[in-house]
């Protein structure tokens, strides 16, 4: 693995990252999951539904003496079962390796043939060869018991006697799990063996897939005709199994035809490979652009990711996933190199996949489109995923890209650059709501209550407190207050706080109203003070912008700025404003009092500075090569703080 591949998360330690004791089914083995298996345990494949006989009343995932699991694990060679993931060399009685749960160059990785388990004394992974698969391949204690006896040639006992309904059920299942491998394989020969699905490889070319892409990715066509797949179909399975299949659809006479037709068709598999659905994109202008297969027994959309079964390798390898919309994008961002992509299927992420996930890794890069349906998307997948506990960060292509369209044009290094500068989630949100109206009290409610439904998700306290801190400064408001408010909010499960007047202040802080009072009222030095409120652009960003950008300009005309005639030129909120302090009394303006607010301002610019550039050099850290660009920010820094904090006499 190199440095790069977990730079979106490098503030954590590969070691504390991967230690397996943290995974959800390890930490089952060390507790006991009882409950879930005093029964006797069933394979989870349907396939399958084997009896093992483990039952325990307080079954910890141990093999019961005498049991099938019990069998298997004697007879089974732990030293061949890991050498199929592990280069293993002799050292004395046991053998050694890498360890595949870490990245280390020195092996540290060990397995004892003798006492049939393994141990990493780097980051202190170990267990027997039951732990070892169910990590590997993420899957249960049945299904991995299954699967050594599979790997050591071992019988698998013959499964209980089902009821008629649930025969009828698995029989179903398999038909329809063969009918979806025979339609992707159809589909594939359409692409390259009729002219219209030429057509549609013309169109994959020029959307940069290549004839070795389109394979590996089992991306094929579907015939505009509507009953071509029909044909096919029905000269091997019953009309009844076909219609429940989801690749067929009835007419009004009650007849079945393609429900697939002129579209690049994409094979959606679950998490073990098996095709269960497909996604069709339209060639032209036909509609809807993107359809998918609906909901059958054997596929629910909000169960599966599209390209987890081929991402899970590299998933376990970089402990992060990047999550995106569509299929398109997946590929192409696979096809970048950045093998641990996952897609939602053009669903709204929903809870059971954000679990699936969860099974892999809890650190996640969503790169949604930039659009308003992109970040709306974007904002209800942090939702779920905060409340699920996972460690976020979003990346928003410049330009307004998709991940497809902006690596057609920039590249895969651009793309991978980008990606492992991602920001936190919370680095994102703020962003998002400080381009809101923040000049006004109402503004600033408005973004406070954008970010309040995110605040409350999380679990963690200090969490919660660091992002009041960040809100505060970014939204320029009294950090007190606001933690007053959000604390009520969250004491009576409000998910919004209510508005008040020390919540948000008065309009413009004190420097800059009385800048603006002594652009109307100092005549010796007017054109002065306007002068330095340009050169360093001071006036960005605060409540009182356009009221200082206008008495500035009004000031570089040469003329004596008439509060009543540029008050007519402002909106109404900021002619309200002026009026308020206009109408203020204070005392005969001097040049030192106007030094001493433009020193605020230009104080407020340096801090602002100071913090971007901090962030800066966060993310310069992480990436290789980087180093004149770190020195030069590092330099800055410096400079800002002698600035901030000038050395006394």
């Amino acid at each position: 693995m190199s440095a790069s591949d977990c730079a979106p998360f490098r503030d954590e330690s590969p070691k504390k990252s991967c230690v397996m004791g943290r995974s959800p089914i390890i930490i089952a083995y060390f507790k006991g999951i009882a409950a879930i298996f005093q029964s006797p345990a069933v394979c989870a494949t349907p396939q399958c539904r084997v009896q093992y006989g483990f039952q325990h009343p307080n079954f910890q995932l141990m093999a019961e003496a005498g049991s099938f699991a019990d069998r298997v694990k004697q007879q089974a060679d732990i030293i061949r079962v890991v050498g199929e993931y592990v280069r293993l060399k002799k050292s004395g009685q046991n053998f050694s390796g890498l360890c595949p749960f870490h990245s280390e160059k020195t092996p540290s990785f060990s397995v004892s043939p003798t006492k049939q388990f393994y141990y990493c004394f780097g980051c202190g992974v170990g267990g027997d060869v039951f732990n070892f698969v169910m990590e590997m391949e993420k899957i249960t204690f049945p299904e991995a018991i299954r699967t050594v006896a599979e790997k050591c040639g071992i019988a698998v006992p013959q499964a209980r006697e089902r009821s008629p309904e649930e025969r009828r059920e698995n029989q179903q299942r398999s038909s329809l799990v063969e009918i979806h491998t025979e339609a992707a394989s159809f589909f594939a020969q359409q692409l390259s063996g009729t002219p219209e699905g030429r057509a549609a490889k013309a169109y994959l070319l020029d959307r940069g897939l290549d004839s070795e892409a389109m394979a590996r990715f089992g991306i094929g066509f579907a015939p505009s005709g509507g009953e071509a797949l029909l044909r096919v179909m029905k000269q091997k399975h019953s009309e009844k199994v076909l219609e429940v299949s989801g690749l067929f659809s009835k007419d009004e006479k009650g007849r079945l035809y393609d429900r697939f037709r002129r579209r690049v068709m994409f094979p959606i598999a679950n998490e073990s490979g098996k095709i269960v659905a497909f996604g069709g994109r339209a060639i032209g202008d036909d509609l809807p652009k993107y359809l998918n297969s609906p909901e059958t027994p054997i596929y629910s959309k909000s169960n599966v990711l599209y390209h987890l079964d081929r991402a899970k390798e590299a998933l376990r390898q970089r402990d992060f996933a990047v999550l995106v919309e569509g299929y398109m994008d997946a590929i192409a961002v696979a096809l970048a190199g950045v093998a641990n992509v996952v897609a939602s299927c053009g669903t709204s992420l929903t809870e059971p996949q954000v679990k699936l996930l969860n099974r892999f890794t809890r650190r996640i890069v969503v790169n949604y489109d930039p659009d308003t349906a992109g970040q709306a998307a974007t904002e209800r997948s942090l939702s779920i995923l905060l409340e699920q506990g996972a460690e976020v960060r979003v990346l928003a292509l410049p330009g307004g890209k998709d991940p497809d369209s902006f690596i057609r044009t920039e590249g895969g290094a651009a793309y991978t650059k980008l990606l492992n500068e991602a920001p936190p989630y919370v680095d994102y949100l703020i962003s998002r709501a400080s381009k809101m109206d923040l000049t006004s009290a109402e503004g600033k409610l408005r973004a406070v209550n954008f970010l309040m439904p995110y605040v409350q998700r999380i679990p963690d306290r200090i969490l919660r407190s660091e992002w009041a801190t960040r809100i505060a400064q970014q939204l320029r408001i009294e950090e007190p207050v606001l933690r007053e408010s959000m604390r009520k909010a969250a004491n009576e499960r409000r998910s919004e706080v209510k508005a008040r007047p020390e919540l948000v202040g008065r309009a413009g802080k004190p420097a800059e109203r009385r800048l603006v009072q002594m652009l109307i009222e100092a005549e010796e030095f007017r054109s002065q003070l306007a002068q330095e409120i340009r050169a360093g652009e001071l006036h960005r960003g605060l409540e009182t912008e356009r009221i200082l950008a206008a008495l500035v300009a009004a000031c570089d005309s040469g003329g004596r700025p008439d509060a009543a005639s540029l008050a007519m030129t402002l909106e109404d909120r900021d002619r309200r404003l002026l009026f308020e302090i206009a109408f203020e009394t204070g005392g005969p303006p001097t040049w030192e009092e106007a030094e001493s607010c433009l020193a605020v301002l230009r104080r407020r610019r340096a801090e602002e500075e100071l913090a971007t550039v901090q962030k800066q050099i966060e993310t310069q850290a992480a990436v290789a090569g980087s180093g004149g660009e770190l020195r030069r920010l590092l330099e800055r820094k410096q400079e800002l703080r002698r600035r901030l904090d000038p050395p006394s006499q």
